[in-house]
């Protein structure tokens, strides 16, 4: 009888915590290792007390230096056995996602930001911002696009447009992501702001926020993430954003997400809240459906041609026809491919020449020429 009043008297005190916070469910509970950062550990701890504060459906756990605090607290200075702490509560379950400074995820997992962009104060996902999805440039663009894409879902966004950065690899980035499209992924396209349309975006779609989701190499979205975040601070602090976000990858199985060491507690509050929305969103279980059915749709044999050196080999030894003049641009070409797609053009009997529009690579040909040198590009692959 004393244990079923006991039990009851417990039941009683939950209920009337969730009256007084409005938290009905199972609180979320993420860990914030506080080690390594640039404004010392307390700066991170204050972060974690703003984010507690903030939300009452989350938990957070400190894994760090003894400090003063109402936050439950695994004391350590050593970051190993701080990040061994934080695995062994990860996949015990007796917590549901992390964030961290600094973390060894392995090829094929990569983070995917969130950033305020300054046009308008929209949020946009950057993907990604640090690791490597894959060793080949390109192929690392194309799957940075489906982690992008499981990470705006499981923060519920339900069919999050997409954008490409126009940096190297991006066209064909996108002809491999139209032909999944085509072959029923049921990924989704924004257009540019500027005139010319497109998926293939710019500055002022960085500004603006114009996609939901921008994807881009790694380097320069490591880039991005550090300018949004501290370009209102001189760079020293970063004060804006939700940091790096979470690690995404094919059968990654726990939620690790990552700060840079010039976090400042608002961002660190709001990494903390990413975290725990992408947990709530069950990021890996969306991340493996986003891969499952992007290879149904031809993922996997699409990412293998790109190692293929066939149009290469193709075109070597190639003379360019007899010089005339060029009056008309064929853009999409990827930076990457653009001399040996004039080369397919010369192998025709076509003279073209490469050029930079304002958009970025341009073949020129004879206007004569140009409906045929867009069908031999077509056909070649170079364009969609």
């Amino acid at each position: 009888m004393p244990d079923k009043k006991k039990q009851l008297g417990q039941i009683f005190n939950q209920i009337a915590e969730a009256i007084e916070t409005g938290s009905f469910g199972k609180k979320t509970r993420v860990i914030l290792t506080t080690g390594g950062s640039e404004h010392g550990y307390l700066e991170l701890v204050k972060g974690a007390e703003l984010a507690q504060a903030r939300n009452s459906d989350l938990e957070v756990i400190l894994i760090g230096p003894d400090c003063d605090t109402t936050l439950e607290l695994y004391a350590t200075d050593c970051e190993k056995e701080a990040h061994e702490k934080m695995e062994e509560l990860l996949k015990s379950g007796a917590a549901d996602a992390a964030v961290t400074m600094h973390y060894n995820f392995p090829i094929g997992v990569s983070t995917v930001g969130r950033v305020i962009t300054p046009g308008i104060g929209r949020e946009m996902i950057v993907a990604t911002t640090t690791g490597t999805s894959d060793t080949n440039r390109v192929g690392a663009m194309v799957k940075n696009a489906l982690y992008g894409v499981a990470a705006a879902k499981a923060v519920g966004i339900a069919e999050p447009q997409v954008g490409i950065l126009n940096v190297d690899g991006a066209r064909q980035c996108e002809k491999i992501l139209k032909d999944l499209q085509t072959n029923g992924y049921g990924i989704h396209f924004t257009e540019s702001v500027r005139a010319d349309g497109g998926i293939v975006m710019r500055g002022n779609d960085l500004l603006l926020g114009t996609p939901d989701v921008m994807v881009t190499d790694t380097l320069t979205g490591n880039l991005l993430m550090k300018i949004f975040s501290s370009f209102t601070t001189g760079g020293s602090y970063e004060a804006i954003g939700y940091g790096y976000g979470p690690g995404v990858g094919e059968d990654f199985p726990m939620i690790i997400c990552i700060l840079s060491r010039a976090s400042g507690a608002p961002v660190v509050a709001n990494a903390i809240r990413y975290a725990a929305e992408v947990a709530a969103g069950r990021i890996t279980d969306v991340a493996t459906k986003e891969i499952q059915a992007a290879k149904k749709a031809g993922l996997t044999e699409m990412l293998a041609d790109l190692g293929k050196t066939g149009a290469i080999t193709q075109n070597q030894g190639i003379q360019a026809p007899p010089k005339v003049i060029v009056d008309e641009e064929i853009p999409g070409v990827d930076i990457l491919q653009i001399d040996e797609a004039v080369k397919a053009v010369w192998k025709a009997g076509i003279y073209a020449e490469t050029g930079m529009g304002c958009t970025g690579p341009v073949v020129l040909v004879p206007i004569a020429e140009g409906d045929r040198a867009k069908e031999i590009l077509i056909k070649a692959g170079y364009i969609s």
